[in-house]
């Protein structure tokens, strides 16, 4: 399924978190994560001419924004380009 965003809107695709250890090598619980930013690899572009992110970027959104779809069996999101927290270099 080919799923193109309008105007501002970014397509992207969620990342799994990393698996977290402390210092010592202890595998932290789900519960011990902390879910208030997703990261995400930019998959689509909207309509819009004027971008700041480009495709391919690896983002971080707040984990309340966007509408999380699913296609293909792939978890994916769909956010305005101004709830784009950060680009990852």
């Amino acid at each position: 399924m080919k799923i193109k965003p309008l105007g501002k809107r970014i397509l992207a695709k969620k990342l799994e978190p990393e698996e977290r250890k402390t210092a010592g090598g202890i595998v932290l619980p789900e519960s011990a994560k902390s879910d208030k930013v997703v990261r995400a690899k930019i998959l689509e572009l909207g309509t819009d001419e004027k971008f700041n992110v480009k495709k391919g970027d690896e983002i971080l959104v707040s984990s309340f924004a966007g509408t999380e779809i699913e296609a293909d069996e792939e978890k994916l999101l769909l956010v305005k380009e101004s709830d784009v927290l950060a680009v990852i270099e």
